[in-house]
């Protein structure tokens, strides 16, 4: 199988960002890719949060969720949408942090809504409220596909061992981890934690991520790292998408789960314990 990673640095207008990511998705199928991934936040990167209730649409209103679904039955491809920025019928008014899988039909194969929100003081000057704009989810998803079964994560879940450890026992053999992975931490932490998940889970990672500075109308502008990441489970990197925008391609052979899985049994080997 091949897996298209489609790299943005998306801004926070919903409508310019589209035809790009469209023109990212159409190169992948044509290097080849059945399963094309983007990053998280896909539609719009934006800390402003009445630019983004005047902007940002329910899920049945969205015109980038529909487009990439049409996109998707045009190429005859799986899609994993990232994350969209939706509006949500609830009543505090938060939005959902929503990524979607998409069939070749283009029918919608599996939706999942990041549950771990990024609540973190980088540094002194650098700080951020996810949960503040956005509600989490609350429940773990895996879709089954035709190369094999995914475990859908998002981002900051990233940091949260105890998900992919689920999801791998729940029969995940690809995890999918579409990040805006903050530039501080991903210098100190992506590929490590990546790697982990990886290694721990015996499963091949997918994480396509946001990159550079991301124009913005109102609101701190944002940096994100970068570096889309494909990873075996073993833990070997296979492709990294480095720094500026674009599409990284790369050939999944699932053999090697089986291979991995052989060698180091883990998943069966998890223990009940008592304490702290």
């Amino acid at each position: 199988m091949r897996a298209g990673l489609v790299q943005l640095s998306v801004s926070d207008d919903p409508a310019a960002n589209l035809p790009v990511t469209r023109e990212h998705i159409r190169a992948a199928a044509g290097g080849g890719a059945g399963f094309v991934l983007t990053p998280e936040c896909t539609n719009i990167l934006s800390s402003d949060r009445a630019h983004q209730r005047a902007v940002l649409c329910h899920e049945e209103d969205d015109p980038t969720l529909a487009a990439l679904r049409a996109e998707a039955a045009d190429l005859g491809i799986w899609l994993l949408i990232g994350s969209l920025a939706l509006k949500t019928h609830d009543a505090d008014g938060r939005f959902a942090n929503r990524s979607f899988l998409i069939a070749p039909s283009g029918e919608i194969a599996a939706r999942y809504d990041k549950i771990h929100m990024f609540d973190v003081d980088v540094s002194a000057t650098e700080k951020y409220r996810e949960s503040e704009g956005y509600r989490p989810g609350t429940r773990a998803v895996t879709a089954e596909t035709p190369f094999g079964r995914l475990g859908l994560a998002v981002c900051y879940d990233l940091r949260f061992p105890q998900l992919f450890r689920r999801l791998a026992q729940g029969g995940a053999e690809i995890l999918t981890l579409p990040a805006a992975f903050n530039d501080t931490t991903g210098a100190a932490h992506w590929e490590s934690l990546i790697r982990a998940r990886a290694i721990e889970n015996t499963c091949f990672v997918l994480a396509p991520a946001q990159c550079g500075t991301h124009a913005a109308h109102g609101g701190k502008p944002r940096r994100t790292w970068g570096h889309s990441l494909a990873v075996a489970p073993w833990g070997e990197v296979l492709a990294d998408g480095g720094t500026e925008p674009g599409v990284t391609l790369v050939d999944i052979d699932l053999a090697r789960i089986a291979e991995a899985r052989a060698r180091v049994a883990s998943l069966g080997h998890d223990r009940e314990f008592e304490g702290p």
